[in-house]
Order: structure tokens, then C-alpha cells, then sequence
């Protein structure tokens, strides 16, 4: 089965439509007796591939996840065409691997997130969105992710790996090249996309990985010779321990998907707020008792993480669909968090919604995003501080939204105090 005409995922078109539009469209799929087949679109320098089934429906997207010895990780999930030795050499870490090899390394990198880290972090937390909150203040209401929303997340990941502060506004800037590939504003790439335009932008990306995979290197060679007890500190010494390129890679996947995250999570979560009064005041009447739940259907309706691919390793039925070996499956995780089977009232935000088995941070299984609590964390501490400061705070407008396949991201909203 192949998709209608008005429905094409492949296109980057389809991605500038407007938020409801694209919605609807995925009702529309999710409607379906079965996953349809999307022809893939070749992407000049990198290739293509026949196509993928597209897994809308949240009961598809959770079995698959499960299944990880038929749904596999490998070559890539995150990209939609086999990705280059020349992009997966910077691109490829643990996200982008099947056990044993991701259990490994990610046995290894949870070091970084157990209760004891990120019990210490919770001063270092509060410090960091006090001080954003102070410069904002200072600053004016101007732009709410530039000023705000953005700077956290990459600010708390740093300081977990021990990058010094002058990077940071590096690495901000490295990141949005990243995640925003397909955008002119990052890339300079026009709408015709031609072969020239690609080049540039590959040539853009390329150098966004080399720089934040040599910066984590560097420092990853400092500390096995002057062990200071930060992240990196603990990620290279010890019996196990990561080699200096699975360390760059590794803090790529970090800042791309914590800071990306959090980013998109907390700028959607002032305009939801804000389009949503009542749940405004049902939170500000009792924040300890509604924030964990909030940021939980914040993430939900949001969605900041579009898609992962994943592929067949063997003939698999699941839900009266046979797929052969080699088959690529999308994971369109957005469509699962508004399944109608799943959750009543899909399109209504409510932060008192109970239960809520979102799959905003991955779906079950083991690519469970490991930064889960560390990304509700940082919004309870940011709204906290926000609405703790600045009780008047509320989104002007409606926001400037990212191209993209991958990321449901907000590149600018415009805030009034």
C-alpha cells in the first residue's frame, strides 16, 4: 500500500505545513487497517533506500521498541538512509547500536545519570535557571527560546562533562546546525534543495560533529592523565571505560538529544500554558502537587522527538502486517502520543491526565531515553524559577518552528512579561 497524494512524509513540504495539518494527517494514517509503505527520498552525497513503513499507531511503535532482536538499532536509527562511514563516524553512537555493544556503553554512560549525580546536580540546577532568569531580566522580553528555553539544557551538560564556559555558546550553535539540517536559517540551505545547497549543508553538519566530537576528545585525553571527578572524569577511567571516539560521539548524542529535548519541552510549555489558562492556574494553585504530571503531557502534546528508524532483522508479523528482512520501520513516536485507542481526548492538553504512557522520551524497552528524569528535573526547576520571578510570564504569539523530519523543535517565541 503507498500513501495518498496529500499524505507525503518524504517531502520536506510536508513538514513546513502547519502543526494541525500535519496532525491530521497522522489521524488520518493512525485510521488505516494497516502501516503504509513511504517511498524514500535519495539525498544527494548520502544515498536512499527503497522506502519504510511508517508505525503510527501507539500499540506498533511500543511492540516494536520491545522487540529490539527483530527492530533493530542497526545500521542507524537516526537517520532514514544508511548513513556514511564519513557522518557516522561522529553521528554514530550507542542510539545507533543492538546489545551487546549498546549495553555496554550504555552500562558505562549511566554513570552519569544515578541517583547520587543527579541528587548533587539539584543546586547546580537551581543556580543555572536562577542566573538565566536574572540575565532575561536584565535583558528584557524578547525572545524566549534565545533567552531562556535554550540555554539551560546545554548549560547543565556542559557542566556535567567539565566543558569549560567559553564553549558553551559554541556548542549552542553546533547543535542547531545539527538537529536543524534541513532549515536556512542553520544551514543556508535554499528551498530548492539542489546539489550545491545539500553540499553546503552536509559540509555544515560535517564540521558541527568534527568540532563537538574533537572538543569532548580533547578533554577526554586531559582527565585520564588529571581525573578532576567530573562526567568525563568517570566516563574514561575505571576498568570500563570509553575510548576518545566513543566519548565524542557520546556527548554529541548528550547535548543533541538532553539539550534538544529539554529545549523544545520547556518553549512549548509556556505557549501550551499560555493557550491553556485554566491549566496555568491549575498549576501556579499547586505546582509541587501538578508539575511531574505537567511536564509529562508537556513532553506528550509536544513531542520533541519526531522519529527513530528502525530495522528488520529477520521476517516479522506484528499486528497483521508481515515485513521481510531489511525492511525499515519509522517510529513516529508524535502519532503514538495521539493515538485515540490509547489516550482519551488525544488533542486536549491536561496536565492532571492520569494515566499518560507517552512515549516522548522513546518507547519502552532498551533505547529508553536514560535522560528522562534528568529532562523533567530541569523543567520543574525552570518553571519553578520562571513563574517564581516572573508570575506574569506568557508566550506573544505563535512560535517560529524548526524544518524538520526529526525534531519537532521551536526555534523562536516571542514572550511578554
Amino acid at each position: 500500500m503507498t500513501l495518498s497524494t496529500d499524505v507525503d512524509l518524504s517531502h520536506i513540504p510536508f513538514w513546513a505545513l502547519p502543526q494541525a495539518e500535519r496532525m491530521d494527517a497522522f489521524r488520518r494514517l493512525r485510521a488505516l487497517d494497516r502501516p503504509v509503505f513511504v517511498r524514500e527520498q535519495a539525498v544527494p552525497f548520502v544515498g536512499g533506500g527503497p522506502g519504510y513503513y511508517a508505525l503510527v499507531r501507539h500499540a506498533d511503535v511500543t511492540e516494536a521498541s520491545r522487540n529490539a532482536a527483530v527492530f533493530s538499532s542497526e545500521p542507524c536509527s537516526n537517520s532514514i538512509p544508511d548513513m556514511p562511514r564519513w557522518l557516522s563516524v561522529y553521528f554514530g553512537s550507542m542510539i545507533n547500536m543492538d546489545d551487546p555493544r549498546h549495553a555496554r556503553l550504555r552500562r558505562i554512560v549511566s554513570r552519569a545519570f544515578t541517583p547520587r549525580i543527579l541528587a548533587k546536580m539539584e543546586e547546580d540546577l537551581a543556580r543555572a535557571a536562577a542566573e538565566i532568569v536574572d540575565r532575561a531580566v536584565e535583558e528584557g522580553p524578547g525572545d524566549f527560546v534565545t533567552q531562556i528555553a535554550a540555554r539551560l539544557p546545554v548549560r547543565v551538560i556542559c557542566d556535567m562533562m567539565g566543558i569549560p564556559a567559553q564553549y558553551h555558546d559554541m556548542v549552542l550553535r553546533r547543535t542547531n546546525v545539527i538537529l536543524g539540517n534541513a532549515d536556512p536559517e542553520y544551514t543556508g540551505l535554499s528551498p530548492d534543495f539542489g546539489r550545491l545547497n545539500v553540499a553546503r549543508g552536509l559540509a555544515k553538519l560535517l564540521h558541527a560533529g568534527y568540532s563537538l566530537n574533537r572538543l569532548a576528545a580533547r578533554l577526554g585525553d586531559e582527565r585520564r592523565k588529571r581525573p578532576t571527578g567530573d562526567l568525563v572524569s568517570l566516563l574514561v577511567n575505571g576498568e570500563e571505560r570509553l575510548s576518545s571516539q566513543e566519548l565524542g560521539s557520546f556527548f554529541i548524542l548528550l547535548v543533541v538529544a538532553g539539550s534538544e529535548t529539554t529545549r523544545n519541552a520547556i518553549a512549548y510549555g509556556l505557549k501550551l500554558l499560555t493557550d491553556h489558562p485554566e491549566q496555568r492556574e491549575l498549576l501556579l494553585a499547586n505546582f509541587d502537587g501538578h508539575i511531574v504530571a505537567a511536564c509529562d503531557e508537556i513532553v506528550r502534546y509536544a513531542t520533541p522527538v519526531i522519529q527513530f528508524r528502525r530495522t528488520l532483522t529477520r521476517d516479522h508479523e506484528m499486528n497483521g502486517t508481515a515485513y521481510k528482512k531489511g525492511d525499515k520501520v519509522l517510529l513516529f513516536y508524535n502519532s503514538a502520543n495521539r493515538d485515540e485507542a490509547v489516550f482519551d481526548h488525544p488533542d486536549r492538553f491536561d496536565i492532571t491526565r492520569d494515566p499518560n504512557p507517552h512515549v516522548g522520551f522513546g518507547g519502552p524497552g532498551p533505547h529508553y531515553c536514560l535522560g528522562a528524569h534528568l529532562a523533567r528535573r530541569e523543567m520543574t526547576v525552570m518553571f519553578r524559577e520562571l513563574f517564581t520571578r516572573l508570575p506574569g510570564i506568557r508566550a506573544a504569539g505563535e512560535p517560529e518552528f524548526l524544518l524538520s523530519n526529526f525534531i519537532n523543535g521551536v526555534k523562536h517565541l516571542r514572550y511578554t512579561v
